[in-house]
């Protein structure tokens, strides 16, 4: 089987002098020429991700859409067409790999036909954006910032004006770190559980999920990829970018470089010994339990229905990724031990233990304590105490009481419950009695907040792994006299005027190992 090799957009410094982002450039343009009800349109495959036309629910208006050419509104195809193939993306779910990793191999192709019409290599493939490698990379490729193509009068398909970066400002870039705190990481890659709602690669389990609710800490839908979306899409006044919304996020081209970036990161986690579920709903997919099937038009005309099973293996697919290294922060071969040698417990160097005894699906969890009410988040610090239910929190340090190899302590983790707004671009951080605990990225949050949403517009719920700042309280001997935490909530990029975040609860849950 002849493989297509799926490359580094920064190759040639990322300009144009990248022949593959020039074909690229090239095949958007002749995919945007065609109508809005063509199946093979740029337009029809947007919509495949996310509906972004006349109709849809985020309220968008598309006269400030300035990107050539206008986002067509017509003519909008038969219901049994968008039925089967619109609003199909699978976000906050085990399925949101292998949905996204079709959709990419239906788009290439689509892509590869048209540069082969145009003379182009028969070989192409779609490149990768890999934010991680490097100063430099980490801001998007200037081949996509360029108003004209080389020949500087034909206008550039990959320039999109509704773009405003991590600051607001029109300095497109992914902010890997805020004032040396790790924001945009890898840590995805470290876990070596794929499905849960805690501690797991991939999301939870769950059916055909347009949007859900749920964010596991550290995931690879939660961090990285929501992340990218708002550092490269963010906000002005009136006018969020197009890569902040989950309806309109398709129509950047650079979502597609981002979304291989993602993908090759499922096959890093792979190469590294890590196993995809064997499940047969996820392997079936949602048409195995009688819901929509996933599908995608092909450039001949006929559609292909696949399942994750069928994606599932990446040494058996058409195409290969040039580097499958991926980086973390730290070198952690396993959290688990190097947790119990923290807490000062007797573990022998070749103990092996792996997170999946941390995995939270079939782990007792139970409420240790919540905050008294809502609040909203504002341009400044706002603080809120989550006070301790007495009887949960002597489970929590008994657990440390009784600690070993065989009774590993409880995780612990800090959720942010129902949240809400009326934008998505937003960033928060969180800490925790003056620690930092983490970031939160607020992409889809416009969408999971409307009364009609797939999450029936009870917003989105975020966690974070607050374990270390348990521990330490432990271990300063501080745990058993705290009745409380302070946590604070900061927003990392500015919250305009015409925004408005709420957070329904915040609340903190032991995790039985």
């Amino acid at each position: 089987m002849e493989k297509f090799l799926r490359k580094n957009a920064w190759n040639k410094e990322g300009t144009f002098e990248n022949p593959d982002l020039l074909w690229y450039a090239k095949a958007v343009a002749e995919m945007q020429s065609r109508k809005l009800d063509d199946p093979t349109s740029w337009w029809f495959f947007a919509a495949i991700h996310g509906e972004n036309i006349a109709g849809d629910p985020s309220g968008i208006d598309w006269n400030t859409i300035k990107s050539p050419p206008k986002v067509p509104v017509s003519p909008v195809p038969p219901i049994i067409i968008t039925d089967k193939y619109w609003n199909q993306c699978q976000h906050q779910t085990w399925y949101f790999a292998p949905w996204h990793r079709g959709y990419l191999m239906a788009l290439e192709i689509q892509i590869r036909t048209i540069i082969i019409q145009l003379n182009g290599p028969e070989d192409w493939a779609l490149p990768y954006w890999n934010y991680f490698n490097g100063e430099k990379e980490n801001k998007i490729p200037p081949a996509f910032t360029q108003e004209f193509l080389p020949d500087e009068k034909t206008p550039n398909p990959l320039f999109v004006t509704e773009r405003h970066g991590p600051d607001n400002d029109g300095n497109i870039y992914i902010k890997l770190f805020k004032d040396g705190k790790p924001r945009v990481t890898q840590n995805c890659e470290l876990k070596t559980v794929y499905e849960g709602n805690e501690n797991c690669f991939g999301g939870p389990n769950t059916h055909f999920s347009h949007y859900g609710t749920i964010f596991p800490a550290d995931s690879l839908e939660t961090n990285p990829h929501n992340f990218v979306h708002n550092d490269v899409g963010g906000v002005a006044a009136g006018n969020e970018g197009i890569m902040s919304d989950p309806n309109t996020a398709a129509l950047d081209p650079i979502f597609y470089l981002h979304h291989c970036n993602i993908d090759r990161m499922w096959g890093s986690w792979n190469k590294k010994g890590n196993s995809n579920p064997s499940d047969a709903e996820w392997l079936g997919g949602p048409g195995k339990m009688g819901e929509r099937e996933f599908v995608m038009p092909m450039a001949d005309g006929n559609e292909w229905v696949y399942t994750p099973n069928d994606v599932t293996n990446l040494d058996s697919l058409d195409y290969s990724y040039d580097n499958l290294e991926t980086q973390t922060e730290s070198i952690v071969s396993d959290t688990a031990v190097e947790r119990l040698k923290r807490l000062g417990i007797l573990v022998q160097d070749d103990v092996q233990l792996k997170d999946d005894i941390m995995d939270n699906n079939d782990k007792q969890t139970e409420l240790v304590g919540a905050n008294k009410g809502s609040f909203e988040i504002k341009n400044r610090v706002t603080n809120t105490k989550v006070d301790f239910s007495d009887k949960a929190l002597k489970k929590v340090s008994k657990s440390f009481l009784k600690a070993s190899l065989e009774e590993v302590p409880d995780r612990v983790y800090l959720l942010l419950e129902n949240v809400k707004g009326n934008v998505n671009a937003n960033t928060l951080e969180v800490s925790v009695n003056n620690q930092h605990a983490g970031f939160i990225s607020l992409f889809g949050l416009r969408n999971a907040s409307l009364d009609n949403s797939h999450g029936g517009g009870n917003g989105l719920t975020f966690s974070l792994d607050i374990t270390d700042i348990i521990d330490d309280l432990h271990l300063e001997n501080n745990l058993e006299n705290i009745n409380s935490l302070n946590v604070s909530v900061a927003p990392d990029n500015e919250i305009l005027s015409d925004t408005k975040i709420t957070v329904g609860r915040v609340s903190v849950y032991r995790e039985k190992q």
